[in-house]
């Protein structure tokens, strides 16, 4: 009886997710009302208000979930050197990013939550950054600019890839974004850059 109660509890917490991020992409978080949240995915008002206080307090719960996948990854794969190791830890952002596509893309779109954007940077630059200072200890200066570079492209990809209707999958957006920062790592630290080892399972060659 608990298990069908929880998943239960998943599909109507689902359906509100997925009624939030629609709306999301209509108007900012300020204008949408339970009363409209509920109406678009035919859930009572009493139902929203067993799980969430309030449309803030949803949204609010929503980013932490995330933020905590993200941290998991993070304890999961401590990389040392930027070199392959590094590929599973981008690998689990995009599967996370696949997993909740719907809301990620409203929280990245035009009506979505800027600080939560910078709290993600933030969380994966105090661990991306610790790397490259270990990698690169004679290009510290420097290191905030190229990190800069490639975050700011890295994010570029991801709003492309969530808003593209196209079937590249988690696995090859992270091949394709492990090379684009090595490349990008190689020329900017051309004697210092590990070498790439060519993975395995690309939908189509990547670029060296």
């Amino acid at each position: 009886m608990k298990e069908k109660t929880d998943r239960r509890i998943r599909k109507t917490k689902a359906q509100l997710r997925a009624g939030l991020a629609k709306l999301m992409q209509e108007k900012s978080i300020k204008e949408i009302t339970v009363k409209e949240l509920v109406e678009e995915v035919d859930i009572n008002r009493s139902t929203f208000y067993l799980h969430y206080t309030d449309i803030f307090n949803m949204l609010s719960t929503i980013e932490e979930e995330l933020l905590e996948e993200i941290r998991q990854t993070i304890q999961n794969h401590p990389v040392s050197p930027f070199n392959e190791s590094s590929f599973p830890f981008i690998e689990d952002i995009f599967h996370i990013l696949a997993e909740n596509k719907d809301i990620c893309n409203a929280l990245l779109g035009p009506n979505g939550d800027i600080a939560f954007i910078h709290r993600i940077e933030n969380l994966i630059s105090t661990h991306s950054l610790n790397v490259l200072r270990r990698t690169f200890p004679d290009t510290i200066e420097d290191l905030k600019y190229s990190y800069s570079f490639c975050l700011s492209g890295c994010i570029g990809l991801v709003k492309t890839w969530l808003t593209s209707d196209t079937d590249e999958t988690p696995q090859y957006m992270a091949q394709l974004t492990f090379r684009l920062i090595m490349n990008a790592l190689r020329h900017m630290y051309p004697d210092n850059t590990p070498s790439q080892t060519p993975l395995s399972g690309s939908k189509s060659p990547l670029p060296e």
